[in-house]
């Protein structure tokens, strides 16, 4: 079978954004597919990159919605399976001032918490480019197993593997725990997309260059190292090189759901694109720049999965051609 670019596992769920105050001065929450894996694989999807998910909801009109909405996303869904008992997980996105989130969850437990290892499509994981996952997965079994299984066969058939801690406090009832999950994943990837709190979750600096060269000195084999700075830009480590992008503030933004996995997208897709070997200053400033622009674009939409921008919105803002 041809090799697909990028297959992702982990959840898929119904993120409740606000969305403005009923008559009654109720809150109103609008009901956007998203998924921090799901949402990585939209993108590339925009990018013109073949994508699968693999991951688990329930038998229920939102996991109807969600297996709608990601395959109207032109990512392959043969992986996604239902669940007969237990319903697809849902969150509460509170938006803060500035357009942060809080996040509330309903997932003890969610349907994608129960994906299993005899549930994974091998032959996918057997045939891609890059295997991205994320710490949600790593919450507890049988994802767990089924997380670990699958980069153990994406590793072995020789793909790129793709990590993005996505520390969510709530999901973990110890976080030293979610400590040691995440240390499993830095382990193990080649591109690494690290938001500056989970940093410094991991270190305890807050000076991004101590904090990078303190994992990247443990984890070696991270290739491509890079930090996101929220409303301030981001950050690659790359061999001897470091390389600050400034953020796109053009002004806009409703809310953040979604920016990082656009960010971690436009990264894989530079690397599908331009390859992992050999990458200068220029290349990474390239790659920050459409990827934090990306990002920015999303943030003026609400929901993730269906606000993804295409390469000629980005590059309309850059100004350049990155393909």
């Amino acid at each position: 079978m041809a090799k697909t670019d990028v297959v992702a596992l982990g959840e898929l769920l119904i993120d409740f954004t606000q969305n403005g105050v009923s008559e009654q001065g109720n809150l109103l929450f609008e009901a956007n597919p998203g998924g921090a894996p799901a949402n990585v694989l939209a993108m590339l999807r925009k990018l013109d990159k073949s994508c699968a998910f693999i991951g688990k909801v329930g038998r229920d009109s939102f996991g109807d919605l969600l297996e709608k909405t990601v395959r109207e996303a032109g990512v392959d869904t043969r992986a996604l399976r239902r669940d007969d008992a237990i319903p697809t997980t849902l969150a509460v996105v509170h938006t803060l001032p500035g357009g942060d989130r809080d996040f509330s969850f309903y997932r003890k437990p969610g349907a994608d918490v129960l994906l299993s290892e005899n549930e994974l499509d091998e032959d996918l994981l057997n045939n891609c480019r890059i295997f991205h996952f994320g710490t949600l997965s790593l919450t507890a079994e049988p994802c767990r197993s089924a997380t670990r299984k699958a980069y153990t066969l994406a590793k072995a058939a020789g793909a790129l593997i793709s990590f993005d801690p996505n520390l969510r406090p709530p999901l973990w009832d110890d976080m030293d725990e979610a400590k040691r999950q995440i240390e499993w994943g830095l382990a193990r990837c080649d591109i690494l997309k690290i938001a500056d709190n989970e940093l410094e979750f991991m270190t305890g600096k807050t000076d991004f260059d101590e904090g990078a060269a303190i994992l990247r000195e443990k984890f070696p084999n991270i290739r491509v190292f890079n930090v996101t700075a929220g409303a301030d830009g981001s950050y690659s480590y790359y061999g001897d090189l470091r390389v600050f992008e400034p953020a796109c503030k053009l002004g806009g933004t409703i809310e953040t759901t979604g920016a990082g996995d656009t960010f971690c997208a436009c990264v894989l897709n530079y690397v599908l694109e331009h390859g992992i070997e050999g990458l200068g200053a220029q290349n990474l400033t390239e790659m920050l720049r459409f990827a934090n622009t990306a990002a920015y674009l999303v943030t003026t939409k609400k929901g993730a999965i269906r606000s993804m921008p295409s390469r000629d919105q980005v590059e309309n803002l850059t100004g350049g051609n990155f393909s």
